[in-house]
């Protein structure tokens, strides 16, 4: 795991893969088939990984978090950036703080809270937790009404937050006004596009974010990596074919559940075995898995088209 200090910059170097996370049946971590993932990952040229949402890290008891984080620091290479998350609750971040501290990770991503929480109370506790914390945190935004503009700017200024993982959905992702207010206050470089292929088109190629955050190019790293290449190029008639080949697998994840799809399809896919779901969240309906299926195998496929051409 890549453990020298962290800059905005590096965002803006590779896509941030979003893996799922392999469990057992009695859903103790699984290091091997979490290592067979992070190495296809790092095979196909993605070098920074996030653990989050695709992971449900919102139901992973505190217990195991310093063997969670053990186990991917071990499983990934050396120059691979490995970003865990905390959260959502307040008491949770503050624990996990405690076993981050000192542990060669050098920022964590903060889940969202929904409900129970005040823009107010969210910016006090982010900056709370950075103390315990020692280093800066990532935001995950997945609406725009959890914190402000403001207050989100004021604690980027303090050195509270590092980037922004910007994840609120449009109709229109080119019509958006929280996106323009932030990128006035806080730059291009300090946020992610943060909901996987879909929006990158304006995003990234239009709008000149940082980068952005991709569940199926767990799945097929190379490509998703000429598709960032081609979007930070602004070379739209390269980027649109590729982008097109994603969008399969990335319509079930929006119809069905991102976390659920995705972490089923790369069990169903044969790449490795994710294990059960681990609860609050289930299993896929079953009679969606011939889709998946197809759609993930088509990924793979698409992937080792892509390696093969390098």
């Amino acid at each position: 795991m890549k453990t020298s200090p962290i800059s905005v910059e590096e965002f803006a170097e590779s896509v941030l893969a979003v893996p799922p996370l392999a469990r057992r049946a009695d859903l103790s971590l699984d290091a091997a088939q979490n290592r067979k993932l992070i190495r296809h990952i790092e095979a196909g040229g993605i070098r920074t990984l996030l653990y989050g949402g695709n992971a449900n890290l919102y139901h992973a008891s505190v217990h195991e978090y310093g063997e969670l984080l053990s186990m991917l620091a071990d499983a990934s290479a050396d120059g691979t950036r490995v970003i865990p998350s905390i959260g959502p609750d307040f008491g949770k971040m503050r624990d996990q703080a405690r076993v981050l501290r000192g542990s060669g990770f050098r920022t964590a991503m903060v889940l969202p809270m929904q409900g129970f929480a005040t823009p107010e109370g969210v910016a006090d506790g982010i900056a709370r937790v950075v103390d315990l914390l020692g280093m800066p945190v990532t935001v995950y935004l997945k609406d725009d009404k959890s914190i402000g503009v403001d207050a989100l700017a004021r604690l980027v200024e303090d050195g509270h937050v590092l980037v922004i993982k910007y994840a609120v959905v449009r109709s229109n992702p080119a019509d958006d006004a929280y996106l323009d207010a932030l990128i006035a206050r806080v730059t291009r470089q300090r946020i992610v596009s943060g909901m996987g292929e879909r929006p990158t088109l304006v995003h990234v190629a239009r709008l000149g974010l940082a980068s952005y955050t991709t569940g199926s190019g767990c799945l097929a790293p190379a490509p998703c990596r000429r598709l960032f290449e081609a979007l930070k190029a602004g070379d739209l008639a390269t980027a649109q074919p590729l982008y097109d080949r994603f969008l399969p697998l990335e319509t079930l994840r929006d119809s069905i559940s991102l976390i659920r799809v995705l972490h089923d399809a790369v069990s169903l896919s044969g790449l490795a075995d994710m294990g059960p779901h681990l609860p609050l969240l289930s299993a896929s309906p079953a009679e969606r898995h011939a889709e998946i299926r197809a759609a993930a195998e088509d990924l793979l496929a698409f992937n080792r088209e892509a390696a093969h051409a390098l």
